[in-house]
C-alpha cells in the first residue's frame, strides 16, 4: 500500500494534476453552453460528464508527461525542475513511455465513445498537444501553442455534445489560448536565465523582461476581448458578462503581483489563474440557469 501510495505521489508531482483547473471548466462552459443551445438544459448527462472528465485527464496526461519526456535533458540542467520524477530516476524511461502510450489510448478510446467527430479530432489533438515540447527548441511561439493547447478544451467541449463547432466555441477557444500563453510568459520569466544560456526560445529569453510582460498583458487583452465576443455570440446574460469583467480584474491584480514580486510566480501562476476559471465556469453555469427559469 505505501509503495502504491509512493508511485501515486510520483505520478501527481509528474504531471501536476492541481493543474488542470486551468482547462476543465473551459471543457464543462463549451458543454453546457451547447446543451442549453439544443436541449434547452445546463445538463448534458452523466455519460457524457464521464468522458468528459476521461478526455480531460487522459489529453491532460498525456501532453505533460509527454512534456516531462521530452524536456529531460532539459530538466536536468534546471536546478527548478532537477527534482521532477522523470529527471530523478523515480520513474524510468520505459514506464514514462508506457504512461504516455496509456493516456493517448484513453483519451482516443474515450472520444471514440462519445461520438464520430470526437474521435476523428481526437488525433490532431494529440499532435498538437505533443508538439509544444519540440517548439521551445527553435520558436518562440511556443507560448502559443501551449495556449492553444489549453484553448482546445472548449472546442472538445463543443464536439462531444454537439458533434460540431460554433463561432462562439472558437471565441471561447482563442480567449482561453491567449489567456494561457499570457499566463505562460509570466511564468518563463523564472527561467529567463537558463533559457539564454541553453539557448531556449521563449520570449523573455529572447526579447527581455520588459517585453515579456508587455507581450503577456497584450495577449490578457485579446483574451478578455475574445470572452466578450464568446458570451455576445452564444447569447449569454449578464452574468456571464460580469464573469468576463471579474476575470479581467483577476488578471490586473496577476499582473500587479509579478511586477512587484518575481518570486510570487507561482501565486499568481497556479492560485489567480485556478479561480479564474472555476470562476468564469460558476458564472455561466448560474447565467444559464437563470435564463432557463425565465
Amino acid at each position: 500500500m505505501r509503495r502504491l501510495l509512493a508511485i501515486l505521489k510520483d505520478i501527481n508531482e509528474l504531471i501536476v494534476f492541481k493543474h488542470s483547473v486551468f482547462a476543465l471548466p473551459f471543457i464543462f462552459i463549451a458543454m453546457i453552453v451547447s446543451s442549453h443551445e439544443v436541449n434547452n438544459s445546463a445538463w448534458f448527462g452523466f455519460k457524457l460528464l464521464i468522458l468528459g472528465i476521461l478526455c480531460a485527464v487522459g489529453a491532460r496526461s498525456f501532453a505533460m508527461s509527454f512534456n516531462r519526456f521530452a524536456d529531460d535533458d532539459i530538466d536536468a540542467l534546471n536546478p527548478r525542475t532537477a527534482g521532477r520524477p522523470s529527471v530523478d530516476g523515480r520513474i524510468g524511461k520505459v514506464n514514462m513511455i508506457l504512461f504516455i502510450l496509456f493516456n493517448a489510448v484513453l483519451f482516443v478510446v474515450a472520444a471514440w465513445f462519445i461520438n464520430k467527430t470526437a474521435f476523428i479530432a481526437s488525433f490532431p489533438i494529440l499532435i498538437v498537444l505533443a508538439s509544444y515540447s519540440f517548439f521551445k527548441r527553435f520558436s518562440s511561439f511556443a507560448h502559443l501553442i501551449l495556449g492553444l493547447s489549453l484553448g482546445l478544451a472548449p472546442i472538445a467541449g463543443s464536439i462531444a455534445v454537439l458533434g460540431s463547432t460554433h463561432v462562439w466555441s472558437w471565441l471561447l477557444c482563442f480567449g482561453v489560448m491567449f489567456w494561457a500563453a499570457g499566463f505562460d510568459l509570466l511564468y518563463s520569466l523564472q527561467d529567463i536565465e537558463f533559457d539564454k544560456e541553453h539557448k531556449l526560445h521563449s520570449i523573455p529569453s529572447r526579447y527581455g523582461k520588459d517585453a515579456a510582460l508587455a507581450v503577456s498583458a497584450g495577449f490578457h487583452i485579446l483574451a478578455v476581448i475574445f470572452w466578450l465576443l464568446f458570451v455576445s455570440d452564444a447569447s449569454l446574460g449578464s452574468i456571464s458578462y460580469a464573469a468576463v469583467a471579474v476575470s479581467a480584474i483577476i488578471l490586473c491584480c496577476e499582473h500587479f503581483i509579478v511586477r512587484r514580486d518575481f518570486r510570487k510566480i507561482d501565486k499568481a501562476f497556479f492560485t489567480l489563474n485556478g479561480y479564474l476559471g472555476i470562476m468564469f465556469f460558476i458564472f455561466v453555469w448560474v447565467d444559464i440557469v437563470f435564463m432557463i427559469g425565465d
